[in-house]
């Protein structure tokens, strides 16, 4: 009995050693790959790495603070514009942002047939081009994808946008490039005209 303990003690090593040679590698690699991808420009959104090598959607997708404003993404048809190539400047609302609005807007503009409203908004939010947070100057007006304006406010490094309407929107993590564009956080949504 202990020769059979043995032989299969033996056995069970050997699968182990070879199993650790052939996966080895592969997560060396695995791990070298995230190191990589992590390098550089990828900044944390959301509890979720955005990295410069995925494009909006399938970053933003990973964002637990942006669950709101992917969802509205979706039911405005918008998802296959902005997995495009672009480029884009997203000024991305948060969950707390679309929580500011009063209660119940959002589940009404998520309604099939608010659609055009809900467009009309998100596409306030998008600028054609790569825009980063240096190249947005005090005073500069910036023609959204939905033809309106938003108009920079710059105090010291603070970035703000201010709408047709007067309300503003502050850049709380800027600069989240993407491969077909960048993402400014925002923490206020902003409102056409």
């Amino acid at each position: 009995m202990s020769k059979r303990i043995a032989y299969l003690s033996a056995a069970a090593l050997s699968a182990l050693a070879f199993t650790a040679t052939v996966t080895a590698p592969a997560n060396a690699e695995s791990k070298k790959m995230m190191k990589s991808e992590m390098s550089g420009d990828t900044v944390m959104v959301g509890g979720a790495p955005m990295y410069p090598s995925k494009n909006i959607v399938e970053n933003a997708v990973n964002s637990k603070d942006h669950t709101t404003l992917v969802a509205a993404v979706k039911a405005a048809g918008l998802v296959k514009t902005l997995e495009g190539k672009g480029p884009f400047t997203v000024f991305a609302p948060t969950n707390a942002a679309f929580g500011k609005l009063p209660a119940g807007t959002v589940d009404t503009l998520v309604k099939p047939e608010n659609k055009k409203q809900l467009t009309k908004i998100l596409t306030y939010h998008v600028v054609p081009g790569k825009l980063a947070a240096a190249d947005l100057t005090d005073g500069k007006k910036l023609t959204t994808v939905e033809g309106e304006v938003l108009t920079v406010k710059r105090m010291g490094d603070q970035v703000m946008l201010v709408d047709t309407k007067g309300g503003s929107s502050t850049v709380t993590i800027p600069n989240v490039n993407q491969s077909n564009g960048v993402i400014h956080v925002v923490d206020t949504v902003l409102m056409p005209s």
